[in-house]
């Protein structure tokens, strides 16, 4: 990963952050790391404990397509490892968050 993609990544999750607060979400963590993998960010709202994976492009393809089988899995490991240290027993859901340009497209609860 380039300097160019690192910077473009965290200018990404800067605008999730603010998206998701925007809609009342609580940012409860930003880049939790487990062995498993990363989770980019972990937010709370009405209850739900929601692990959002954050896909950033300038490019013209589209960016739900980044989020493979690979990378799934491993967010699913990586969730149940943070459900486990964290001991929460609440509902939970991961969602994937979309940033192409200024346009934001955010899927709630997905799944492969």
């Amino acid at each position: 990963m380039g300097i160019s993609s690192y910077l473009g990544g965290i200018l990404g999750e800067d605008r999730a952050c603010k998206f998701l607060r925007k809609k009342g979400f609580k940012i409860l963590a930003r880049n939790f790391h487990s062995k498993f993998g990363e989770i980019d960010i972990i937010a709370t709202k009405d209850e739900i404990l929601h692990f959002v994976e954050v896909k950033f492009t300038q490019n013209e393809y589209e960016v739900a397509y980044r989020l493979d089988k690979k990378k799934y899995q491993k967010l699913i490991k990586t969730i149940k490892y943070y459900l486990s240290k964290e001991g929460f027993e609440k509902d939970f859901q991961l969602d994937l968050l979309c940033i192409k340009d200024k346009e934001v497209d955010f899927l709630h609860n997905i799944s492969l």
